[in-house]
């Protein structure tokens, strides 16, 4: 029966899932920036563009905050940020092969699952039964665009890895038992995790936060006893604005916990970055960041609107571009369920739970792809037996 179930179309899971949104390859990193702010949206995807037929082509990335950011941290960015976002994405773009592909909506469910256990975080698939005479769109003049139509007027969707776990979920019992197996016994559970004292710097996380991006987990920050105390992850910095690169850049692990928790940064340890900066002469990002904490409310919606015609990065408040997340990290146990951890993760949106012994000892953590993994596993076996 689990044989036949994902042997269903992907289409099934597309149904109500609103057009991606794009930009050109093509585009710089402020144009970025600007796209996710106006969306509200985690990621968006960036097409290949035909200078002929003045349309794009073919999905190639995607780009979300927390890369502008990982971007900005660097030593020679941090002197010069306006500089730095005029470099077209293709810089910050994650040199990773399939991390994006393309798959018919008439793909069979397996072959979404294999695709993700080969690294893909996103399929991309045309949505169906959309009009007909819908008129194919041209680029706009602006080096960005929110137009969610690609190859001869086709419109596409993501499919993600929670997209296919929240699906899964919805039937569960056709995998019994399994879902009420320990994460321990299915061997689910990875120690191979990335970790930081809470009491090192946070800049020393960034190669950590560039892989996590990849690989869609997060870092944790733990103290002596390797007890976990937070998590830096990609989601947490996608809700925050650009400009915590300088916070990542100036502040101990520990502090940027709380510099990015969803209440917002308190008052002392953006003035320990400001001092920081300072010290350090990054004259540039210090400016960026008076600025934003000196306007108010009104100037920055009118310097938005300005913006807005000039194509010009860092439009928006100082604070967060979204509601944010916190930073505390949720966390099941050795000897919870699978069923248990995939409801936990799927109600915090997240693609990683850690899991901790009972006095919060740090164990591993458990992730969508290992969940899917568990559930391809499943067909395998059924098709072995098939053939005995």
């Amino acid at each position: 029966m689990a044989i036949s179930f994902l042997n269903g179309d992907v289409s099934d899971l597309c149904l109500g899932k609103p057009a991606i949104r794009w930009i050109p390859a093509s585009a710089k990193v402020s144009d970025a920036v600007t796209a996710l702010k106006r969306s509200g949206e985690t990621h968006i995807s960036v097409w290949t563009f035909d200078n002929i037929t003045n349309e794009s082509s073919e999905c190639v990335g995607k780009i979300c905050l927390t890369d502008v950011i990982c971007f900005l941290c660097k030593e020679e960015n941090l002197a010069n940020p306006l500089k730095a976002v005029e470099a077209q994405i293709s810089e910050i773009l994650p040199k990773v092969p399939s991390i994006v592909r393309h798959l018919e909506p008439n793909s069979s469910l397996l072959e979404a699952i294999d695709c993700i256990l080969e690294g893909t975080q996103n399929l991309v698939i045309p949505i169906q039964n959309h009009r007909s005479t819908f008129a194919r769109k041209k680029f706009p003049n602006k080096p960005f665009s929110f137009d969610s139509t690609h190859c001869n007027g086709r419109e596409y969707c993501w499919l993600t890895q929670e997209d296919i776990v929240r699906f899964l979920l919805n039937s569960i019992g056709v995998f019994s038992p399994i879902p009420g197996m320990t994460i321990e016994s299915l061997h689910l559970i990875e120690h191979d995790i990335m970790t930081v004292n809470y009491l090192e710097p946070a800049s020393s996380t960034l190669d950590y936060l560039s892989r996590s991006l990849v690989e869609q987990t997060s870092v944790a920050v733990i103290d002596e006893a390797n007890r976990l105390v937070g998590e830096i992850s990609p989601v947490t910095l996608a809700c925050c604005d650009e400009l915590v690169a300088a916070a990542i850049s100036t502040l101990l692990a520990g502090d940027l916990l709380a510099y990015i928790d969803c209440g917002g940064p308190p008052e002392y340890l953006v003035e320990l970055v400001r001092m920081r900066l300072e010290e350090r002469n990054f004259g540039a990002m210090l400016e960026l960041m008076e600025e934003f904490s000196n306007s108010s409310t009104a100037s920055l919606s009118s310097s938005c609107s300005s913006d807005d015609e000039s194509g010009s990065s860092f439009c928006g408040s100082s604070g967060r571009n979204s509601p944010g997340r916190s930073s505390e990290a949720i966390v099941c146990y050795p000897w919870s369920s699978l069923v248990a951890v995939m409801i936990q993760a799927l109600a915090h949106r997240l693609s990683c739970v850690w899991v901790v012994e009972e006095d919060h000892t740090l164990v591993g953590t458990v992730t969508f792809a290992g969940m899917l993994k568990v559930f391809r596993s499943v067909v395998g076996v059924n098709l072995k037996r098939e053939f005995i």
